[in-house]
């Protein structure tokens, strides 16, 4: 099925709680600007990561995370750290396999922002990771695309419009609060995208496929 094919099926997408309409109406609505930190000194000096651990106890279905009061959607798959990579793949001139630390030595983007799932809840916390965009840009995006479907380690997947992946203030977070993702709430990596519903940050990302 070719790509537009797949984006006029697509009416309504749903992630563990989170439920938002596909913008047809063109670009979504701008985002106050984030704070950008400049890319890192090369060479990239980074310090260790503390692998984050999952709490005794889960929390259920949509409900509230004690440790980091966000609340908790989907179920957090094994994820070997030490081999995981991102991998950008689809309509892009130079495929991409990405490491945690790529991700940390590449532009910052930190932002306060509110992850909206409509009619369930809304979580406003401070994220930071490398720009979407300049990930993009690294993979070299073919002209003919429309848009991103992002792939996560659970087997849940997102599609978005390349109108709204285009904005700036996208981008892919391994951190939350000044640390490392908690394990429940998408480390080591999610998306971040201030101005769309939360069902298009996806969680336990491992693959971003350009359609």
């Amino acid at each position: 099925m070719r790509a537009l094919d797949v984006f006029a099926l697509v009416g309504l997408i749903v992630l563990a709680g989170c439920s938002a309409s596909v913008n047809t109406s063109g670009p979504a609505e701008v985002a106050p600007s984030p704070t950008i930190v400049e890319p890192r000194p090369t060479p990239c000096v980074l310090a260790p990561v503390i692998i984050p651990t999952p709490p005794a106890e889960i929390p259920g279905y949509t409900e509230l995370d004690p440790s980091t009061g966000l609340h908790v959607t989907g179920t957090a798959p094994e994820i070997d750290f030490d081999h995981y990579r991102l991998q950008v793949t689809g309509k892009v001139d130079n495929p991409l396999s990405v490491t945690y630390d790529d991700l940390r030595c590449m532009p910052k983007i930190e932002e306060r922002c509110t992850l909206t799932c409509p009619g369930f809840f809304d979580d406003e916390a401070t994220w930071a990771g490398a720009s979407l965009t300049h990930v993009l840009d690294l993979a070299g995006v073919q002209a003919e695309a429309t848009g991103i479907k992002l792939i996560s380690a659970d087997g849940y997947s997102t599609l978005v419009f390349m109108d709204s992946v285009r904005s700036n203030d996208n981008f892919l977070a391994y951190e939350w609060e000044g640390e490392p993702l908690p394990i429940l709430h998408g480390f080591p990596v999610r998306a971040v995208f201030p101005a769309l519903s939360g069902s298009n940050w996806a969680k336990w990302l491992i693959e971003i496929e350009v359609l």
